[in-house]
C-alpha cells in the first residue's frame, strides 16, 4: 500500500457510514439537493417534502401546491430557496422561529399554470437568484422575476467556482454572462447524453461527467475523453454527478455501484457501495457539509459518511470477523480473528477487496508474530507458520496464547501454550518444537521474559520462574500478590523502553534483583499520573505507548526523547468495540496503526489533522410553553424578550448540535439558573421540561458533549415567568392601600368597640346585680319552699303521729265497747226480776246506760273517714295503678302504710293475727309483688 497521505482523504478502510431510512425520516424515498445553513441543519430536497436534520429530530416542511421537491439552496440570511413541481420559493422563520414559505412562483404570468414544471435547481449567481426547470429558467432579482428563454430545452445546470453553465439539448454546454447565455464551442459532442455535473480542475479546465458516456475534460475549447480509473468508473456505474472535496477530490455518484471518491489525477481512493455499508447503489446527489463529512442523497434513503475522522474500518463486509492480532509481513497484512488468519496485500488498493483466508488456520487465532524472519500464528490450532500467504507447517499442535523471543538466545523462543510453557528452537531447516519447559502449571497469555526470569501474570498473581541454563525446566517459582503496601495487587505486566514494568495504580515498577523487591520507576509512573486508571500499556514499534482504561484506549505518542504527546479524543469511537482483555494494536509507521475490534478492524492515521477535536456547538432548538412555541433552531429570531404569563410557567426544551458523527454518542447537560443549582449530569436526552416555575427571571443554559469526549461553550436563553396577578406589583400596591384602609378601619372599629364596651360593662354590671338578686330572690323561695317542705314534713310526721294516738285511743275505744258488750251480756244473764223496783229501776238505768255508750259511740267510723281523708291521694293513686284492689285491701294498705303492726291491725280489722297474714298475701299477690319485693316498702313508693 503507498505511504502517500491524502490529505483528510484516508485509501485505507472505510469511514464511519451512518445510514438513514425512510421510516426515521418520514418522508419519501428519494432525496434530489442537499444543502446546510448557518446553524449546522442539513436540509434535503425529498419527493415528499424538504427535510430539515439538526443532529437529532428530522423535520419535514411541504409546499402548498405539490410536496415533492427536487432542488434546495440556502443564501448567507438564511432564505431556504426551494424548488418542486410548478412552484418555487423560499422558507424563512416567521417571529416565533417557524419556517414559513414564501412563493415566488406565483408572481410569474403565465398561460397555463403547469408550465413551470420541475425546478432542477437553483444558483446564487452574483445578486441573482437561478431556478431552472427543463423548459425556462427563472431569474429572481431584488423582488422581481424575470424569465430567460431558449428555442430548445434545458437538460440540466452547473455553477463552477464563479462560473455558471447550463445544458441545452440542441446548443450544448452554454455559460451564463451577464443575463444572456454564450455557447461553448466543441460541447455540442454532448448533445445525445445528460450532463449530471461538472467540476473545477487544475489551469481552470474543466471536468465534465455524462450519465453514460464517462468523464471529459474541456480544456481549450476542447473536449477529450477522461482516461484513468475513475472514467472506467462512471462509464460502467452510470454517472450521476457528484460534489468536489477542498479542491483537491471528487465525489462521483451513480445509478449502479455507490460512489467513488477519487483525486484530480482520476486515481480512486475509496468505493463505497451497497457491499460496503450504504443502503442502495443508487445516489442521486451528494454534499460535503462544514465539517468535511460526506452526505449521500440516495434513491432510497440517506447517507451519512464520516470522512473527516481519524479512522476507517475494515467491517463485516471484508470478511472480518473479532480480531486478536494484526502485522504486516513482507508487504501482506494479516489479521487473526476468531475464524482463522486472513491476509491481503499491503500494497494493494484496499477499496473492494476483500480479505483472503489463509486455508488450514480455521480456529481461534490468538496472536501473530514475526520471530527470525518468519510469522507465527499462535492458535487454538497450534503453531502455525505462513509463508506467502499460506499455513505451511504446524510446529505443535498444542493450542497457544502468545511465542516470544528469549533475550540474548536467539536461537529459542518460548511459547505460553493452553497447560504451561514449551520451548522451541531454530535449526538449520527452521523453527521446531524442543520440548516442554517443565515444573510450570500456570498458563497465560500475559507473560514477559528478561535476562533472569519468566514473569506471568494469572488473575491477581504475577510468578517469578527462574528456568535451567537450558530452559526446559523451572528452577524457582515464587509468587507476588502486591507490588507494594501501597499498591497492594498487581494490575498488569509489559515492557517499555525493552525493561519489564509492572503496574498498579498508574505507578509503574521494576524489580530489583539486589534488594530483591519491586522498586517505583518515578520518571514512568509521572507519564500516567494524571490519566485514568489503567488496565495495562502496549509499546508499539515506534515507541508509542497505548494505554487501555474501562472499554477504551488512549495514547502517548512519542514526540522525542522521552517526550510525549497524550492524544486520547481519536480513539474515544472505539469504546466498547475493543476486544476486552485481548486489545491489539499494532504499529506500522506514524500513519498506519491497526486496532482490533470485535466486528473487524480500524486504521489510524496519526498525521492527519482533523477538525473533529474542534468543539461541537450546542442549540437550544426550541423554547414551548403553554400556547406558544418559539423555534431557535432556525436561525435569529427579533424579538428575544421572551416573557412568560404565570399561567403558562411550564417551559420544555429541545437541544440540539450539527455533530453528525457517532450521533448515539452526542450528550447533553443543562442547568436552569434560577431553579437549578447545579448542571445536570451528562445524557443522551435532548428533551428537557420544567413545571410550576415561580415568578423569576431564568436562564436556560446548555451544552453538548461529543463522541470524543469534547465539550462545547454553553449556549443559552433568557426569560422571565410573571407573577399571577394576586402576585403582580399593582396587586401589593393594592393590598397596600387596602391593608392602610384595614388599618384605619380597625382603628375606628376598636374606637368603636371601647364606646361599646363601656357601655356593655354598665349594662354587665346590671345583669350581674339582677343575676345577684333573682339568685337572692331564688335562694329565698328555695328557703321558703324547704321550709314549707319541713313544716309539711314535720306536719306530716305529726298527723301521722296522731293517726296513730287516734288509732290507739280507738282500739282502746274498741276494747271499752267490747268490755261493755261483755258486761252488758253478763247483765242480760242476771234474772232482774228478783230484783226489787228499785234495785231494778237502778239494774235497768245502769244497763240502758252501758248500751247507750256503747250505741252512741262513733268513733270507729270517724276513724275510717279520718284516715280516707288523711290518706286521699295514696288511695286514689292505688286504685289507678291497681283497678281490681277492694275496699278492704285498701284500708290494709293504708294500714300498712302507717307501719301498724299485725296485732294492731288485726284489732282495729276485727280479725285474727292470721287473717291479717292472709290479707298480706292476697295483697302482695294482688299488687304482682314477687317474694323479694318488700310490701310496706312498694306502697311507701306508690304515696
Amino acid at each position: 500500500m503507498s505511504n502517500v497521505l491524502f490529505g483528510q482523504i484516508k485509501p485505507v478502510g472505510i469511514p464511519l457510514i451512518k445510514n438513514f431510512k425512510k421510516n426515521e425520516y418520514k418522508g419519501g424515498t428519494q432525496n434530489w439537493c442537499i444543502d446546510q445553513d448557518k446553524n449546522g441543519n442539513v436540509y434535503f430536497a425529498n419527493t415528499d417534502g424538504l427535510l430539515q436534520f439538526d443532529g437529532i429530530t428530522w423535520t419535514k416542511h411541504t409546499l402548498p401546491i405539490s410536496q415533492d421537491i427536487r432542488s434546495v439552496k440556502i443564501d448567507p440570511s438564511g432564505k431556504i430557496f426551494v424548488g418542486g413541481y410548478n412552484d418555487f420559493g423560499y422558507f424563512k422563520p416567521n417571529a416565533k422561529g417557524k419556517l414559513e414559505y414564501y412563493s415566488i412562483a406565483k408572481f410569474i404570468k403565465l398561460n397555463k399554470p403547469q408550465s413551470i414544471n420541475q425546478t432542477w435547481k437553483i444558483h446564487f449567481y452574483k445578486n441573482e437568484v437561478i431556478f431552472q426547470s427543463f423548459k425556462t429558467i427563472y431569474v429572481y432579482k431584488k423582488n422581481k422575476v424575470s424569465i430567460l428563454k431558449t428555442p430548445h430545452e434545458f437538460q440540466f445546470s452547473f455553477k463552477v467556482k464563479e462560473k455558471l453553465f447550463f445544458q441545452n439539448k440542441k446548443l450544448g454546454l452554454m455559460e451564463y454572462v451577464d443575463g444572456k447565455l454564450i455557447s461553448l464551442k466543441g460541447t455540442k459532442l454532448l448533445n445525445n447524453t445528460e450532463i449530471w455535473g461538472m467540476f473545477s480542475m487544475p489551469k481552470n479546465n474543466l471536468l465534465i461527467a455524462t450519465i453514460d458516456k464517462g468523464l471529459f475534460l474541456y480544456d481549450n475549447n476542447k473536449l477529450t475523453q477522461w482516461n484513468t480509473e475513475a472514467n472506467e468508473f462512471a462509464k460502467k456505474s452510470n454517472c450521476l454527478g457528484g460534489v468536489e472535496i477542498k479542491d483537491n477530490y471528487i465525489v462521483l455518484n451513480s445509478i449502479l455501484n455507490g460512489m467513488v471518491l477519487c483525486d484530480k489525477n482520476g486515481r480512486i481512493i475509496q468505493h463505497i457501495n451497497k457491499q460496503n455499508g450504504i443502503q442502495n447503489n443508487t445516489i442521486l446527489s451528494s454534499f460535503i457539509d462544514s465539517n468535511n463529512n460526506l452526505w449521500l442523497g440516495l434513491d432510497n434513503g440517506i447517507t451519512f459518511i464520516n470522512e473527516n475522522s481519524y479512522l476507517t474500518y475494515f467491517v463485516s463486509n471484508y470478511n472480518l470477523g473479532t480480531v486478536y492480532s494484526s502485522i504486516v509481513y513482507k508487504e501482506n497484512l494479516y489479521v487473526a480473528t476468531n475464524q482463522g488468519v486472513f491476509c491481503h496485500p499491503w500494497n494493494a488498493n484496499f477499496k473492494n477487496d476483500n480479505f483472503k483466508f489463509i486455508e488450514g488456520t480455521a480456529s481461534q487465532a490468538w496472536n501473530l508474530h514475526i520471530i527470525n524472519d518468519e510469522l507465527i500464528c499462535a492458535s487454538n490450532k497450534g503453531a502455525l507458520l505462513i509463508k506467502e500467504g499460506k499455513m505451511i507447517r504446524n510446529l505443535s499442535r498444542k493450542g497457544y496464547f502468545r511465542l516470544t523471543p528469549i533475550p540474548n538466545q536467539s536461537k529459542y523462543i518460548i511459547g505460553a501454550n493452553y497447560n504451561g510453557f514449551d520451548l522451541f528452537e531454530k535449526t538449520t531447516s527452521g523453527l521446531k518444537f524442543k520440548s516442554k519447559i517443565e515444573g510450570i502449571n500456570v498458563s497465560s497469555s500475559t507473560f514477559e521474559i528478561d535476562n533472569n526470569y519468566l514473569w506471568v501474570k494469572k488473575d491477581e498473581y504475577l510468578y517469578q520462574i527462574t528456568l535451567n541454563s537450558n530452559f526446559n525446566k523451572a528452577k524457582t517459582i515464587k509468587t507476588y500478590s502486591e507490588l507494594s503496601n501501597q499498591d497492594p495487587f498487581i494490575g498488569s505486566v509489559q515492557k517499555i523502553n525493552n525493561k519489564i514494568y509492572f503496574q498498579a495504580n498508574n505507578k509503574f515498577y521494576n524489580y530489583s534483583t539486589t534488594k530483591r523487591k519491586f522498586i517505583e520507576d518515578p520518571k514512568i509512573s509521572n507519564l500516567f499520573k494524571s490519566l485514568p486508571e489503567i488496565k495495562e500499556v502496549k509499546e508499539d514499534v515506534i515507541g508509542n505507548l497505548w494505554y487501555i482504561f474501562d472499554e477504551s484506549l488512549g495514547a502517548l505518542i512519542k514526540t522525542g526523547d522521552s517526550k510525549y504527546k497524550h492524544v486520547i479524543v481519536p480513539f474515544s469511537n472505539l469504546t466498547g468495540n475493543l476486544v476486552a482483555n485481548y486489545v491489539s494494536i499494532t504499529t506500522v509507521d506514524s500513519k498506519n496503526t491497526f486496532f482490533g475490534l470485535i466486528d473487524g478492524l480500524a486504521h489510524y492515521d496519526s498525521t492527519i489533522e482533523n477538525k473533529s477535536n474542534l468543539k461541537p456547538i450546542a442549540h437550544i432548538k426550541s423554547f414551548s410553553f403553554p400556547g406558544d412555541t418559539i423555534h431557535l433552531g432556525n436561525g435569529p429570531i427579533s424579538d428575544d424578550n421572551y416573557k412568560i404569563p404565570y399561567a403558562s410557567n411550564q417551559v420544555r426544551f429541545t437541544f440540539s448540535s450539527p455533530s453528525y458523527e457517532n450521533l448515539e454518542n452526542l450528550e447533553f447537560s443543562y442547568q436552569l439558573e434560577g431553579f437549578d443549582e447545579n448542571w445536570s449530569t451528562w445524557s443522551n436526552s435532548a428533551v428537557k421540561e420544567y413545571t410550576n416555575l415561580k415568578e423569576s427571571n431564568y436562564k436556560m443554559k446548555v451544552k453538548v458533549r461529543n463522541s470524543y469526549g469534547i465539550q462545547s461553550d454553553e449556549t443559552a436563553i433568557a426569560f422571565r415567568v410573571y407573577p399571577p396577578w394576586y402576585r403582580h406589583s399593582l396587586a401589593y400596591l393594592f393590598y397596600l392601600l387596602m391593608a392602610a384602609a384595614f388599618i384605619y378601619y380597625i382603628r375606628l372599629r376598636i374606637k368603636i368597640k371601647i364606646r361599646k364596651n363601656k357601655h356593655f360593662e354598665i349594662l354587665e354590671q346590671r345583669r350581674l346585680y339582677l343575676e345577684k338578686e333573682n339568685k337572692i330572690r331564688q335562694e329565698q323561695y328555695e328557703l321558703e319552699k324547704e321550709i314549707e317542705k319541713l313544716e309539711k314534713e314535720k306536719l306530716q310526721t305529726k298527723i301521722l303521729t296522731k293517726d296513730k294516738e287516734l288509732v290507739n285511743n280507738t282500739i282502746q275505744v274498741a276494747k271499752k265497747n267490747k268490755i261493755l258488750n261483755g258486761i252488758i251480756e253478763k247483765l242480760k244473764d242476771i234474772n232482774s226480776s228478783t230484783f226489787d223496783e228499785k234495785t231494778k229501776a237502778q239494774f235497768t238505768k245502769l244497763n240502758r246506760s252501758i248500751s247507750k255508750e256503747v250505741n252512741t259511740d262513733k268513733s270507729w267510723k270517724d276513724l275510717e273517714k279520718h284516715l280516707k281523708n288523711v290518706h286521699f291521694d295514696f288511695l286514689k293513686k292505688l286504685k289507678e295503678k291497681h283497678p281490681t284492689i277492694s275496699p278492704r285491701e285498701m284500708d290494709l294498705s293504708t294500714y300498712l302504710l302507717m307501719n301498724m303492726s299485725t296485732k294492731e291491725i288485726a284489732e282495729f280489722m276485727n280479725i285474727s293475727t292470721g287473717g291479717v297474714e292472709l290479707a298480706r298475701y292476697r295483697l302482695r299477690k294482688k299488687l304482682d309483688l314477687n317474694q323479694k319485693e318488700n310490701l310496706i316498702g312498694y306502697l311507701m313508693s306508690i304515696k
